[in-house]
């Protein structure tokens, strides 16, 4: 790849551009993506304009921002170079997670290669998961790294989805003997007793989000068979009472409906050659009034202990729809 600035022939006002080589046209094609959507999503995120120019892509704008898209294309090309492939998705990751040089000398040295150690990708049997942010790879290196990791923040920022993306990874791996994913089965304005069905169809529909997330690591007939086996469990928090989790990855979902009794209870859990995540949203608790909650009690007596990770995430972090951080950052200046 190589990297060369152009000023710009008309005005003098108008921002110099850079020209990008990509040598293999069928890896610019892909680069490209259908339509152009990924040059598109590039220049509508970073405010700059990307034109093709036979196996060149010229980029116009802002010096900043020109640097920031030339470091991102420039490492997309390098993720087609070694066999992986580019979506929207993997775009809106760079976007969000490669810095800005001020030089672009050294921007374009630094990015002629990407160590693999820089890389974090948790591997499935339905797919392969990179975190999106910088929030999440920290994240996903902390539950890699601690028996017992704490993911905390607001909706759609990736922390049970990368959770169970990891318990299910150890678990193929063998690092584990099963999964254990549960969550407070905690009314948020409507009665459990008003459901149809038993106990379990009452329960499952909290569970829900577990089974989503568990479905798009796992193919239906085998993800069948090990609930079948109990090799994976997705049971309400009030099950966990007196039970050893031994050679297990164990995730508590919604951890901030917790009430402290059931979070210490929860804690305790932990066996021999287990992991444990747990994931919550402080702004989102359901708990009735003047009931504490065990997320916010574990954090304030379990953050001095060195092997305990506590993870934090913002609206930045939201890899929903862009509204959901805008909806999130609405409601936290409401309610300074």
């Amino acid at each position: 790849m190589a990297l060369s600035s152009l000023n710009h022939p008309i005005e003098s006002d108008v921002p110099s551009q850079v020209l990008i080589d990509f040598p293999d046209n069928r890896l610019m094609i892909d680069l490209c993506g259908e339509f152009d959507r990924n040059l598109a999503e590039i220049e509508n995120k970073l405010s700059v304009q990307l034109i093709r120019r036979g196996n060149q892509v010229a980029v116009i704008g802002a010096e900043e921002s020109r640097q920031k898209a030339v470091s991102v294309l420039q490492r997309l090309y390098q993720r087609l170079e070694v066999g992986r492939a580019v979506e929207l998705e993997d775009v809106d990751r760079e976007l969000r997670m490669d810095p800005v040089s001020k030089n672009s000398e050294a921007m374009e040295k630094k990015q002629t290669q990407m160590p693999a150690a820089e890389r974090v990708e948790i591997k499935t049997r339905k797919k392969s998961v990179e975190p999106r942010t910088e929030a999440q790879k920290a994240y996903v290196r902390s539950m890699l790294a601690h028996e017992l990791a704490f993911g905390i923040g607001p909706a759609g920022t990736g922390k049970t989805y990368l959770a169970v993306a990891v318990a299910v990874s150890k678990f193929i791996s063998g690092e584990v003997d099963r999964i254990v994913l549960s969550r407070p089965a905690v009314e948020a304005g409507e009665k459990l007793g008003y459901l149809p069905g038993d106990m379990k169809d009452k329960v499952d529909p909290y569970m829900q989000p577990l089974y989503d997330a568990l479905n798009d690591f796992l193919p239906g007939k085998q993800l069948a068979k090990l609930i079948e086996e109990k090799r994976i469990e997705i049971a309400p928090l009030a099950f966990m009472r007196g039970r050893t989790l031994a050679h297990a990855f164990v995730v508590l979902d919604e951890a901030q409906n917790a009430t402290s009794m059931q979070m210490k209870m929860f804690l305790t859990r932990l066996g021999e050659g287990s992991r444990m995540v747990i994931t919550g949203d402080r702004t989102q608790i359901d708990l009735p009034r003047g009931v504490n909650s065990g997320l916010i009690d574990a954090e304030r007596f379990l953050k001095h202990l060195p092997k305990i990770s506590f993870n934090y995430f913002t609206s930045k972090d939201v890899i929903r729809h862009p509204l959901v951080a805008a909806i999130i950052e609405a409601y936290d200046r409401g309610s300074d």
